[in-house]
């Protein structure tokens, strides 16, 4: 494949990412790929599926999202990244991205998104109905359930109510940007970031209905199923959806990459039929 860093405008800082096209002329069609929560587009899903996916005439954009990383800089000592994130600043950042991905002639990507990503993704889908196809890569529940607890103990674990008013008192004293430790990943957010996230995040299982394209929903069986509820998907899914359990797989796909861009490549060939 062909690869070229490439830089999306927003209404603040600059989207960096990559533009994977396919070897041999013009792509078939593209892929949007939106990375897990923290994350970048040079690892994970983002950087593992794009040279299968450009094997079946694919192009792909995998690009930072403003909540990339937990705290980076750039070319300033301003923080930034996932601990100042806002899930509407994601949302755009997305839309930033398919217009990209338009106005070079592909005005209707597929859309694969990990976890966050996939949780993002389904609001991307029902604002784009033309999208022709939709991976859900561990997509979380969102919603009200979405912040903490399961087994894995995620954001503020047991401490949701402590932290959650203590962000409240922050943001309201004009300190919306202190940072705060929590007890499970991602271990540190800004108190208007905590406060956003408990509030904002799409609602994965209610967004179902309105999707109407062929969705693919992967989930590791180390996974928890109540976190990551693809088979609640399928069920409340607008159009056709297959589920598929990976063995011996985790949320990042440690160890099972090539068997995770087989099955994706292997049902958009279908979905698309290329």
């Amino acid at each position: 494949m062909r690869t070229q860093l490439v830089s999306i405008s927003t209404d603040t800082i600059s989207l960096e990412g990559a533009f994977h096209e396919p070897d041999g002329g013009k792509a078939a069609g593209a892929v949007l790929l939106f990375h897990g929560n923290t994350m970048n587009f040079y690892v994970g899903a983002p950087r593992f599926l794009p040279p299968v996916l450009t094997r079946l005439g694919l192009a792909c954009l995998a690009f930072n999202r403003r909540g990339h990383d937990i705290l980076s800089t750039r070319n300033s000592r301003q923080a930034e990244g996932g601990a100042f994130q806002f899930t509407r600043d994601a949302v755009a950042d997305n839309r930033a991205a398919a217009a990209w991905l338009a106005a070079r002639g592909y005005p209707a990507p597929v859309v694969i998104g990990h976890s966050n990503g996939g949780m993002l993704g389904t609001q991307h889908v029902v604002e784009h109905p033309q999208t022709p196809a939709l991976v859900l890569l561990s997509a979380g529940r969102g919603g009200a359930r979405t912040v903490s607890g399961g087994r894995e103990r995620l954001f503020a674990g047991e401490r949701e109510a402590e932290l959650t008013a203590q962000a409240r008192k922050l943001v309201d004293a004009g300190r919306g940007r202190e940072l705060l430790f929590m007890p499970g990943w991602w271990w540190v957010i800004s108190a208007e970031s905590f406060l956003d996230r408990v509030g904002t995040v799409p609602d994965t299982i209610a967004l179902a209905p309105k999707i109407t394209c062929p969705v693919l929903c992967i989930r590791g069986d180390q996974e928890d199923a109540d976190r990551y509820p693809a088979e609640e998907f399928q069920r409340a899914a607008g159009g056709p959806c297959r589920v598929e359990i990976v063995p011996g797989c985790d949320h990042f796909y440690n160890g099972r990459e090539d068997h995770v861009a087989g099955i994706v490549a292997a049902w958009l060939k279908d979905a698309l039929n290329l």
